[in-house]
């Protein structure tokens, strides 16, 4: 399958019919994956103990950190629309095909696990492959309208897939549950193969015959020598490592602390994706906010200090206004890095530096959740949301910092 040539964009990102294919793709595959998930869950939790349903979940963790930054060489050497529907083309068939076996035998667990294992071998190259294609499909000054328009089809996705899911399960157990999922990741292919790209000059640390390590090395210098990109990584580190403890594992031990049960944690997290999701419509309607850098290292800051108070209001009403102020600010300091990051880097590099970003912000942060529980049970919740908010804090010091960060603006 080759890329089709075509001119540059000059139609706003949200009125350019190619772009919508591509998000009408990319939301189909995302309600997939959040169905998939929960029929995961279900089945695993329904054939195994709770220790082994746990194992099952966090299969595909390894996989995908192991060869995420391969996935980047992978999707700046093939194209990546070309790996993107490659990979939906594999997730639909797995399911599907999971989906088939739980219907007809009962397996156990061992398919659970094959299967996510397989989801996140294919992550992957499948995550690199989505952050290099928005640059393939418009214009450099409607990445940023572009990323906040992946924001909003990452809310509805989350609001909407776990009740679809809920609603297979209800409706025909797990095997309902994966063909579902396999039908809506299978919805994306069409769409994505009628999504036009335009090539890309050839990089230049490419010719001549040159291997995949030589790549990979090639855009690890590209991220540690750019002014931007360097700084920008750090931060983007050291955000998503205060972040992640406080929003999991923090948020469910607070609820149960407090005596808001699940259902007090489910408001705080509506609240969360409120604000997150009003980011994200800020930025797709504006496509470009001026002083980019200092905005996100200020937006970082004022986050880190509502991620703290996070951990010491007494009632739910104001847990809940927290929450929807941490999610507007972090939801718009976090799609600007992401807007940054698009537009900083060049296209030739895409797949490698977000496999970069990736691998920072869902293979490594992740590891704070367990030090994130244990400190809680020794210290107490204040303690820790303080540190992860300080944390986070130091995240909006690099951009203010940093000058090239500080002075980084989105194309108008």
């Amino acid at each position: 399958m080759t890329a089709t040539l075509i001119p540059p964009a000059t139609a706003r990102a949200h009125r350019d019919p190619n772009v919508l294919r591509w998000l009408g793709a990319y939301t189909a595959s995302m309600l997939g994956d959040n169905v998939y998930y929960l029929a995961l869950s279900w089945a695993a939790v329904q054939t195994g103990t709770p220790a082994q349903a746990g194992l099952v979940m966090s299969v595909s963790a390894l996989p995908r950190a192991v060869l995420l930054l391969g996935g980047g060489v992978l999707a700046d050497r093939l194209g990546p629309r070309r790996v993107v529907i490659g990979s939906d083309a594999v997730r639909c068939a797995a399911v599907l095909v999971v989906a088939a076996l739980l219907f007809l035998t009962h397996p156990g667990l061992w398919p659970l696990a094959l299967l996510a294992f397989v989801f996140g071998t294919v992550d992957a190259v499948f995550m690199p492959a989505v952050g290099a294609l928005p640059a393939r499909i418009t214009g450099k000054d409607q990445l940023a309208r572009v990323q906040g328009m992946r924001g909003l089809a990452i809310r509805v996705a989350s609001v909407v897939g776990a009740p679809l899911g809920g609603l297979g399960v209800a409706l025909g157990g797990a095997p309902a549950a994966f063909a579902l999922a396999g039908a809506l990741i299978a919805l994306s292919l069409p769409l994505l193969v009628s999504v036009r790209v335009r090539d890309l000059p050839a990089d230049p640390a490419a010719i001549g015959g040159s291997t995949a390590w030589s790549d990979l090395k090639a855009g690890l210098r590209h991220v540690r020598r750019h002014r931007v990109l360097g700084p920008l990584m750090i931060a983007i580190a050291l955000g998503d490592l205060g972040f992640v403890g406080p929003l999991n594992v923090g948020l469910t031990l607070l609820a149960d602390h407090r005596g808001w049960g699940a259902a007090g944690m489910g408001w705080i997290l509506a609240g969360f994706g409120t604000g997150a999701g009003a980011a994200s419509l800020l930025l797709a309607a504006r496509g470009r906010l001026p002083r980019a850098g200092l905005l996100t290292g200020c937006a970082c800051t004022a986050g880190a200090v509502a991620v703290g108070a996070l951990g010491f209001v007494p009632g739910l009403a104001a847990a809940v206004g927290t929450a929807l102020l941490v999610g507007l600010l972090t939801g718009l300091s976090g799609a600007l890095c992401g807007a940054l990051l698009q537009t900083q880097a060049d296209p030739a590099y895409l797949g490698r530096v977000t496999a970069v970003s990736s691998l920072v912000s869902l293979g490594l942060t992740p590891l704070s959740m367990p030090f994130a529980a244990a400190a809680a049970g020794v210290f107490g919740l204040g303690p820790v949301y303080a540190v992860s908010a300080a944390v986070c804090g130091l995240g909006g010091l690099v951009f203010l910092a940093v000058p090239a960060l500080r002075r980084a603006e989105l194309p108008g």
